[in-house]
C-alpha cells in the first residue's frame, strides 16, 4: 500500500512538472506572406512587428516567418490557410485569387489615389466603419493597406499614350488593373510577382504594372528599359490573423497584438512605400532606363476612356457580393480627398 502510495505521489510530481513545463513553453505563431525573405516588408514590416511582439509578451510568444518558396507562401492560399488555422498570421494580396473580397478591391480603381498613406487610411476606415468588414469574417483583421499609385514598365517598346499600350502583355496584380489594361488596349496577364522575372526574360510578356518598390525587390530593371509613371493605380494588401487563434490567446498578449496593429500600424505604410520605391528610382537611374511621366492631356484621355470600365467593375463586384459597391467607391473618393487633398 505505501509503495503505491509513493509510486503514486511520484508519478504526480512527474506530471506536475511535465504541466509546467508544457505550461512554460512560448506560444508558437506561424506568419506567412508571399514574397522573398529579403524583401522590405519582411526586414522592415513582419520582422520587427514579430520581434516587438516576443519582446513584449516577454518571452511567452515566438513568431516563425515563412516567406515565398515555403509550404505556406503561395499567394493563392494565403487567406485560405489563415482562415482554416493552417497559418496563424498572413500577410497577403487582395487580388489573388480573384473575387475574393470585391469590396476591399474597390481600392484599385484606376485614379483613385496616388500615395500609400492616403490609400491605407482610406481602407481602414472603410474596414473600422463597417463597409468592408464582412469580407473579414473569422479573421482578426490587424491592417490593410496599399502602396503608392503604380507604373506602367515595359521590356522593348516606350508608351505614352494609350496607343502605345495596344497589344502589349503586362502582368496584372488583380481584376481591377485586368479591367484597366484592357480597356486601355494592353493584354492583362495574371501571375504572382515572384514569376515576373522569368517571364520577361523569355518574352513571354513584354511588361508589367508595378511599383518602382517592385523594380527594386525583383531586380526588374535589368530585364525592363522603360517606365511610364502613371500614377493610374494601386494594389491593397492585408495582414490578418486566425480569430480563434486570437481567441485563444491569454488576455494581456491579445491587448499587445491590439497595441500594435489598427490604425497606429496603418499610419506606417505611407513611410515604408516612399523608401522603398526609392530604391527602386535608385535602380532605374543606375541602369540608364527611361522614365516617361503621363501628360495631363494623356490623363484626362486615359481617365474618359476609364469611365466605364468604372462602372463595369462595380458591377462586377456588385454580382459577387457587394452590394454597397457604389457607396464604397463614393466614400472611398471621399476619404482620399481627405488624406490626400483634391487634384488626384
Amino acid at each position: 500500500m505505501t509503495r503505491l502510495f509513493v509510486s503514486a505521489l511520484v508519478a504526480c510530481g512527474l506530471l506536475g512538472t511535465a504541466t509546467l513545463a508544457k505550461a512554460e513553453d512560448p506560444i508558437v505563431l506561424k506568419m506567412s506572406h508571399f514574397l522573398p525573405s529579403s524583401h522590405p516588408s519582411q526586414t522592415d514590416f513582419l520582422e520587427p512587428w514579430a520581434k516587438e511582439l516576443e519582446a513584449r509578451a516577454k518571452g511567452r510568444v515566438k513568431v516563425e516567418i515563412y516567406s515565398a518558396g515555403s509550404a505556406f507562401g503561395n499567394v493563392a492560399n494565403q487567406l485560405d490557410q489563415v482562415k482554416a488555422g493552417v497559418i496563424d498570421i498572413a500577410h497577403g494580396l487582395s487580388g489573388i485569387p480573384r473575387g475574393r473580397l470585391p469590396r476591399t478591391l474597390i481600392m484599385d480603381m484606376p485614379f483613385l489615389v496616388k500615395t500609400a498613406d492616403a490609400a491605407s487610411k482610406t481602407l481602414w476606415d472603410l474596414y473600422a466603419d463597417g463597409d468592408i468588414a464582412p469580407e473579414y469574417e473569422g479573421l482578426k483583421v490587424l491592417a490593410l493597406h496599399a502602396h503608392n499609385a503604380g507604373l506602367i514598365h515595359t521590356r522593348d517598346k516606350p508608351v505614352s499614350t494609350m496607343e502605345d499600350l495596344a497589344g502589349l502583355r503586362l502582368r496584372t496584380p488583380s481584376q481591377a488593373v485586368s479591367m484597366m489594361l484592357e480597356q486601355l488596349g494592353a493584354t492583362p496577364v495574371g501571375m504572382p510577382p515572384t514569376e515576373v522575372y522569368a517571364a520577361l526574360q523569355k518574352g513571354v510578356i513584354d511588361g508589367n504594372a508595378f511599383t518602382y518598390e517592385a523594380v527594386h525587390s525583383f531586380k526588374l530593371h535589368e530585364v525592363l528599359k522603360h517606365h511610364l509613371d502613371a500614377k493610374a493605380y494601386t494594389t491593397t494588401f492585408f495582414f490578418v490573423m486566425n480569430k480563434r487563434k486570437y481567441d485563444s490567446l491569454p488576455e494581456d498578449i491579445r491587448a499587445v497584438i491590439d497595441d500594435m496593429s489598427g490604425a497606429p500600424l496603418v499610419a506606417k505604410f505611407g513611410g515604408w512605400w516612399t523608401k522603398w520605391d526609392e530604391a527602386g528610382k535608385t535602380d532605374i537611374i543606375a541602369a540608364g532606363n527611361t522614365v516617361t511621366p503621363l501628360s495631363d492631356a494623356e490623363r484626362a484621355k486615359w481617365r474618359e476612356a476609364l469611365a466605364p470600365m468604372i462602372d463595369a467593375y462595380l458591377t462586377v463586384a456588385e454580382e459577387q457580393g457587394a452590394e454597397n459597391a457604389r457607396a464604397i467607391y463614393v466614400k472611398a473618393q471621399k476619404l482620399v480627398e481627405k488624406y490626400e487633398g483634391a487634384g488626384n
